[in-house]
């Protein structure tokens, strides 16, 4: 069999995909377990060393007490209470930066080496554009819980998530195109679209997720099928002006994240019955095939994390979940490309 030229660079993008897939993991982790305020400064390269003795611990932990979430919740924390919540912070923000190096540094070796065509190399730059800004996006949310309400704004936690989620899905795509470059594919122009569709839908799905978790909305109303004893519960419209609920309010946002999983579930199973029509290759029937089983496990994540009130484990397996779905979608959408 013939190597792959690009080789090299495949794996690089493949590794920096991992590692974004880890640090959503520990984002998970560390929003479930309400760590993510435990670090109340932002330093860029002195911040990578953690306290190292515990007159530094014990420093770290009085300027932790300056701010709201020690003030208002955490005020009966012990210092070996806060350990534990700054640990997860402290491991999420060092995979941070693990990611911009292992992306920079292999980036100006394949540049001086001259791996990288002119189109590669655009779209690398706009991948270290992308995790610089998912940086930023970074500080920007944790700054709204360090003021006066001691937790982030859901606006800004959906912001910071779905920039991790399409910078993943960006350099997963460049990948696969390296992958794949060179094979025949069926062209199915409709299923294409269908593909696009399901990707938008997607992408707002995991941000009214996001919405979900920043407004805590998962702990309320833990029945399915039903929002309590009803279809739409009295508390999906109880803000005014309407709108402000979708946004803002527990009922609506749950309420949306509830039926935006219909609507993706049967988009789903419109591109399989529509994929009939056409002479697939294995390569578009098995990225299908993937798609299917993947939608069904992560519907059934949403339904457990729900009933079951979110606790840790359903909580990251769910959110875990979205991050396979995407892949899924981004290599259906490769398999059925424009040829």
């Amino acid at each position: 069999m013939k190597t792959n030229p690009n080789r090299p660079v495949i794996l690089w993008l493949l590794s920096g995909c991992l590692l974004i897939f880890i640090m959503v993991l520990v984002g998970g982790i560390t929003r479930l377990t309400h760590s993510g305020l435990s670090m109340v400064d932002w330093n860029l390269f002195m911040g990578a060393i953690p306290p190292m003795n515990e007159v530094e611990w014990q420093e770290t932990f009085d300027q932790y007490k300056q701010f709201p979430e020690y003030q208002q919740v955490n005020f009966t924390f012990s210092l070996e209470e806060f350990k534990s919540i700054f640990f997860w912070e402290y491991l999420h923000r060092l995979i941070g930066r693990l990611i911009g190096m292992v992306f920079i540094i292999p980036f100006v070796y394949f540049l001086i080496r001259k791996r990288l065509s002119g189109k590669l190399i655009r779209q690398c730059l706009l991948i270290l554009a992308m995790g610089a800004f998912q940086g930023f996006l970074g500080w920007w949310m944790v700054k709204s819980g360090l003021v006066d309400n001691p937790d982030v704004s859901h606006i800004r936690l959906a912001t910071h998530l779905m920039a991790a989620f399409i910078t993943f899905a960006y350099t997963f795509w460049v990948a696969l195109g390296l992958m794949r470059e060179g094979r025949e594919t069926t062209n199915a122009p409709s299923l294409r679209y269908w593909l696009q569709a399901l990707l938008v839908f997607l992408l707002l799905q995991i941000t009214y997720g996001a919405f979900v978790a920043g407004l805590n909305a998962g702990f309320v109303m833990n029945t399915w099928p039903k929002m309590g004893d009803r279809w739409i519960a009295d508390s999906v419209t109880a803000l005014k002006p309407l709108m402000s609920n979708f946004i803002d309010g527990i009922g609506g946002v749950q309420f949306v994240h509830r039926y935006l999983a219909y609507v993706v579930v049967a988009i789903v199973l419109i591109i399989l019955f529509k994929s009939s029509r056409f002479e697939l290759v294995s390569l578009q029937k098995q990225a299908l095939k993937y798609l299917l089983i993947v939608v069904f496990i992560q519907f059934l994540l949403g339904i457990f994390t729900l009933l079951y009130a979110v606790p840790v484990t359903l909580g990251v397996l769910h959110q875990l979940g979205a991050f396979f779905l995407l892949g899924a979608v981004v290599n259906a959408l490769q398999a059925f490309r424009r040829t």
